[in-house]
């Protein structure tokens, strides 16, 4: 018997597998290690609330690598996300909780 909690399932929704794929590997290798905290029901220090999602638990990883941000705001109005990068997040967390109650038929 292991002391291994429970690990909760990775979903990749849309094109998030190949966007991550794309980062340089310190920056995945970061990010995946990200996600596993959150697998194992905890947050990791580089992850925050992302606001405008009500209670859906939405978070964001930023990581700096060699000068540059991943995932980093892209916005001409200061450090608010993007209407698309908003518009995006809505549409796959939809999409999530699709796939989560056809998981639960």
């Amino acid at each position: 018997m292991t002391d291994e909690p429970f690990l909760k399932p990775v979903t990749w929704v849309g094109t998030s597998l190949k966007d991550l794929r794309e980062f340089p590997d310190a920056v995945q290798d970061h990010m995946g290690y990200a996600l596993y905290v959150a697998q194992r029901g905890a947050k990791h220090q580089d992850a925050k609330v992302l606001t405008g999602f009500g209670g859906a638990g939405v978070v964001e990883i930023i990581r700096n690598h060699r000068g540059d941000t991943f995932l980093q705001k892209k916005s001409k109005t200061g450090r608010e996300t993007p209407r698309h990068d908003i518009e995006l997040i809505r549409q796959r967390l939809r999409q999530a909780e699709q796939i989560a109650r056809e998981k639960k038929l």
